[in-house]
C-alpha cells in the first residue's frame, strides 16, 4: 500500500503531466467534494468530474504547473501550486494556489479546496 507522500506525489506528477482527468479518476472518492476559495461545493464526483472536464477542455495553453511546496500529515496534504496557462473562457492566467486535499482511509480525496487569487 502506498504511504500518502507517495500517493500525493503521483497525483501532482500526473497533474504536471496534463493527466489531470486520469489523477482524478484514480484518487478521488465518489462522495468527494471540492471548492473553489469560498464558492459554493461542489459535492460528488459526477458533479466534480464535470467541473474538471469543462477546465482541461478550456485550456488553450499549458505553461506550467511547478510545484513550491509540499505538506503531507495525518490524512491531509497541502500543495502550492504555480500555474502559468491560458484558458478558453478566463484568458490568460499566472498565479498561485494552495490545494488542500483531505484523504479517507482507502487512500482517496473526500475533500478538495483551492484557495488563490488571480
Amino acid at each position: 500500500m502506498s504511504t500518502l507522500k507517495e500517493k500525493i506525489g503521483t497525483l501532482n506528477s500526473m497533474i504536471q503531466k496534463g493527466q489531470v482527468l486520469d489523477a482524478f479518476e484514480m484518487f478521488y472518492a465518489d462522495s468527494v467534494t471540492m471548492q473553489e476559495n469560498e464558492e459554493t461545493p461542489t459535492i460528488g464526483k459526477d458533479n466534480c468530474r464535470i467541473n474538471e472536464e469543462a477546465f482541461v477542455n478550456n485550456i488553450t495553453e499549458f505553461r506550467k504547473a511547478a510545484i513550491k511546496n509540499v505538506i503531507v500529515s495525518d490524512n491531509l496534504t497541502v500543495v502550492e501550486w504555480d500555474f502559468d496557462f491560458t484558458h478558453k473562457e478566463w484568458g490568460l492566467r499566472n498565479y498561485t494556489q494552495i490545494a488542500i486535499q483531505r484523504w479517507n482511509e482507502e487512500g482517496l480525496i473526500i475533500n478538495e479546496k483551492f484557495y488563490y487569487n488571480h
